[in-house]
């Protein structure tokens, strides 16, 4: 789908506060209710919009460790590891990357003892040959609203 400026001024709207109704977002942007609908609606069906959400401090929560840990597979099998990987509640991002290893794990813990833990479940997966863990030290963007 070829966005055009309508289609992005609603899209910052919501991306700023999913909770802006169809009106909020009419009279901000200049357009119509109908207008606002009818363009929600077919971001939905299409599937550009997945679904609504919010936005939480995961430092206020406890998880004050964040990693970056890439993952060298063996035997094709990299698929397979990868969805069990996924399925961790630790993990925010799952990527095939490029380079030296085979993916990277985006992933955050509120202790040492639960990245422990999780690294040593990466290491007793079969097919994993070697992982190389990167702890962040400070975050000085986490922003994946674009647009």
């Amino acid at each position: 789908m070829v966005l055009n400026e309508t289609d992005k001024k609603i899209l910052k709207n919501l991306l700023e506060d999913a909770r802006f109704s169809s009106r909020q977002i009419a009279k901000r942007i200049g357009v119509s209710v109908g207008t606002v609908l009818s363009r929600i609606k077919k971001m939905e069906n299409i599937g550009l919009i997945k679904g609504y959400s919010v936005i939480l401090d995961q430092e206020k929560l406890g998880y004050q460790l964040t990693v970056l840990t890439e993952v060298t597979v063996s035997r094709g099998k990299l698929v397979e590891m990868e969805a069990e990987i996924a399925k961790d509640p630790h993990v925010c991002g799952v990527y095939d990357i490029t380079g030296l290893t085979d993916a990277l794990i985006i992933a955050k813990f509120k202790s040492r003892e639960d990245l422990s833990r999780f690294t040593k479940y990466l290491l007793s997966l079969p097919y994993l040959e070697r992982t190389n863990t990167h702890v962040v030290l400070t975050t000085v963007k986490e922003n994946f609203r674009l647009l």
